[in-house]
């Protein structure tokens, strides 16, 4: 691999250098006939970022959304592209509907950079966003000012300048009546739906505090390849480094939290939290901590506990509890108290990572899509919240977050393969929550 390295380059600079063109470009190269908004017109997928999730998410895609196509695929590298489309060939061949549904073609299939640009202008309708979170409000804010309707995976940014791009493209796609589903699932599936709508009428009272948990092994990790530069191992080993992946108690654990904000209705006002790098302290694990815990304050008084671990060996436990002043619930599909309840499992369980395309796909077709990005956003926010207060050891607060001068995007490796150091493992009492990258 060529090394090269351009200018400096934060993020908003970044957006403001880039998205003027691809506008104007998506306007030359689409497709005759425009954005198909609803009806039977067949919706055009494209597919951003084709590591595990976006070949994931592409194939839940293709099983649960009716009158669809996937035409277009992007992603940095063009291994993980060959894999990806290997990968769905393997689901088309033994599934026929799935195959006619699948119509990628060599000369839309990008790699690079500027992949993302290029499906976003390859005449889709709906763009399937699944690289590393940390380019995620890149890739929104042109998806979005592109007219293009969103399926993003979660969590949608990594650092408090991320989530101020994020949340003005949600105002942004609200004025295009753009539909943006985000890759949550608890929220499409049936048991949580059920459970959590009879804990808003009131089945266990008032919510008064709450346990959420992602605690697990480890993860995968990708030791260095003698060619690879610094940015693309980081970018390969996206999950160690907090300008990637946000560190895991936002790229994973944010599905709990995010549970936590559903039941209660808000999002937390303050923070308090620990954590630390016990087990993963070798190179290949770039700078993250693997294990946290957060004390979550609500507006109304309720308190969250939150706990996430990713060390090798440990009991697994993930999922959320919450306390009333009349009941308790998993929030999934138990209530204890006066209105004991249980949720029924059908024959056939539902796929939530397969229903939220079916939703998302239908909201489109009957011309008033819904737009999730602001309670991700808030539910990523929550997840920021708690991990720069455990990296600083300092109480964190809402609004003290979100206006953070905090901006995690290196001068090189958003666009482009160069030289990047890795930055310093964060020490309560020295790391700052208003920094850069490699602070």
């Amino acid at each position: 691999m060529t090394e090269f390295r351009l200018p400096p380059v934060s993020r908003r600079t970044f957006l403001g250098t880039t998205l003027t063109t691809t506008a104007a470009a998506a306007a030359a190269m689409a497709w005759p006939g425009g954005v198909h908004l609803f009806g039977s017109d067949v919706i055009r997928i494209g597919v951003i970022g084709c590591g595990g999730r976006g070949t994931g998410a592409a194939g839940d895609c293709l099983r649960g959304a009716e009158g669809v196509e996937l035409v277009a695929l992007g992603d940095l590298a063009p291994d993980r592209l060959a894999s990806c489309r290997a990968e769905l060939d393997k689901l088309a061949a033994g599934n026929a509907a799935i195959a006619a549904k699948l119509t990628v073609t060599d000369d839309r299939c990008f790699t690079g950079f500027d992949a993302y640009q290029k499906v976003i202008n390859a005449g889709v309708d709906l763009v399937i966003l699944a690289s590393p979170p940390g380019y995620r409000p890149t890739h929104l804010a042109a998806a979005v000012d592109a007219g293009k309707h969103v399926f993003s995976e979660k969590p949608v940014a990594v650092d408090a300048a991320g989530i101020r791009s994020v949340l003005a493209t949600y105002e942004r796609a609200r004025a295009k009546n753009l539909g943006i589903g985000v890759g949550t699932q608890r929220r499409h599936q049936a048991d949580y739906v059920q459970t959590i709508a009879r804990l808003h009428d009131g089945a266990i009272g008032e919510v008064l505090s709450g346990q959420v948990y992602w605690n697990q092994g480890g993860l995968w990790s990708r030791d260095r390849k003698p060619e690879w530069t610094d940015a693309e191992w980081q970018i390969r080993n996206w999950l160690y480094f907090a300008w990637l992946s946000g560190d895991h108690i936002v790229e994973q654990h944010v599905h709990n939290l995010d549970v936590a904000n559903w039941v209660l209705g808000s999002h937390p006002v303050k923070a308090t939290g620990v954590g630390g790098r016990q087990f993963r302290t070798e190179a290949k694990y770039g700078h993250i901590y693997d294990h946290f815990a957060v004390d979550y304050e609500y507006a109304s008084g309720a308190r969250i506990m939150s706990m996430c671990r990713q060390i090798p060996g440990s009991a697994n436990r993930v999922g959320e509890w919450f306390i009333g002043t009349k009941g308790q619930s998993d929030a999934s599909r138990r209530i204890l108290g006066p209105a004991a309840w249980n949720y029924t499992q059908p024959a056939r369980r539902p796929n939530g990572y397969v229903q939220e395309h079916t939703d998302l796909v239908a909201s489109i077709r009957t011309g008033k899509p819904y737009n999730e990005l602001k309670q991700v956003a808030e539910s990523t926010l929550t997840a920021i919240m708690g991990r720069e207060a455990a990296y600083t050891g300092q109480e964190m607060t809402w609004d003290g977050v979100l206006n953070a001068k905090q901006d995690l995007t290196p001068p090189v490796g958003a666009t482009a393969y160069g030289s990047l150091a890795v930055p310093p493992v964060p020490m309560p009492g020295r790391t700052k929550l208003e920094r850069a990258w490699n602070e």
